[in-house]
């Protein structure tokens, strides 16, 4: 068999489970099962295939047919133009968090933050793009610092990253100029609405806090004034339906300047907040 044709009964498989982008998932998994790149796929597209390549891309053609992402399948996502390990611990990065790095690109910070790090994707995106600032990055999960350990050590900032263990703030010391977080902000009441490669395949506790989608943001917000310099920022990505509640959460204890800024498609995304230079 030719690559050719191998991708070819792979994208008739995908659309045969109604996968919208049978065609890119495919040739995605080719390029691995053939360890080359994506723009060679089409180079050599007559190329023979091995029977150990053939049964490689098959075996991740079924995962995919079975709604496990392609970057959960590969073991790595693509975020902000660098490559970045994930595990069944983390969150699979997705683009709509490239809004809070955006945001937070604007001013610079030379201590940062980063509550639930998971991967690391927004602490250790934000150190690749400032070379001179530190970052905390605190999570539960021993095994998610583990990977975003392993991050850090594949984009050459290990030296300027911290990873803790720390319910929230709970282990941390010290005040900083930006505290950002994509908490899990998902109602359990939710979750069996949520598209399958989401559902099935992110860990529950980066997803949900429980029965209260808003209780991350509100331990947020309890404590985070006492964590931040004079003048300095906190975002937070959130659902699209919870700016307005929690910016509420932030104006009560005693952040400034709160607002929600929105992603390309227009829906709530972000809420940022300062704390007041003089309090």
């Amino acid at each position: 068999m030719i690559l050719r044709d191998l991708l070819t009964l792979g994208q008739q498989k995908l659309k045969l489970a109604h996968i919208d982008t049978a065609g890119r998932d495919a040739r995605l998994l080719a390029a691995a099962a053939m360890e080359i790149s994506t723009a060679q796929v089409t180079l050599k597209a007559l190329d023979p295939v091995s029977k150990q390549q053939q049964d490689h891309f098959e075996s991740m053609i079924e995962q995919r047919r079975n709604f496990k992402p392609v970057s959960r399948i590969l073991g790595k996502r693509q975020f902000w133009n660098r490559w970045f390990e994930i595990s069944p611990d983390v969150l699979d990065p997705r683009g709509d968090s490239e809004v809070l790095v955006n945001l937070a690109l604007q001013q610079k910070a030379d201590r940062i933050l980063d509550l639930g790090t998971g991967s690391g994707i927004l602490a250790l995106t934000l150190l690749s793009e400032w070379p001179d600032a530190l970052a905390v990055g605190v999570d539960i999960c021993e095994k998610a610092l583990l990977i975003a350990q392993r991050n850090a050590v594949q984009l050459e900032v290990s030296d300027r990253f911290q990873a803790q263990k720390s319910d929230w703030f709970e282990a941390i010391s010290g005040q900083f100029d930006l505290i950002v977080s994509n908490p899990p902000y998902i109602g359990e009441d939710e979750i069996p609405h949520l598209d399958p490669d989401v559902r099935l395949y992110d860990p529950m506790i980066a997803l949900s806090p429980g029965r209260d989608a808003l209780q991350a943001y509100q331990n947020i917000a309890s404590d985070a004034i006492g964590y931040l310099k004079p003048g300095g920022r906190l975002l937070v990505e959130i659902g699209f339906r919870q700016g307005e509640a929690v910016r509420a959460l932030f104006a009560s204890n005693g952040l400034k300047s709160v607002e929600t800024i929105q992603d390309l498609n227009g829906l709530d995304r972000v809420v940022c907040a300062i704390k007041a230079k003089t309090v």
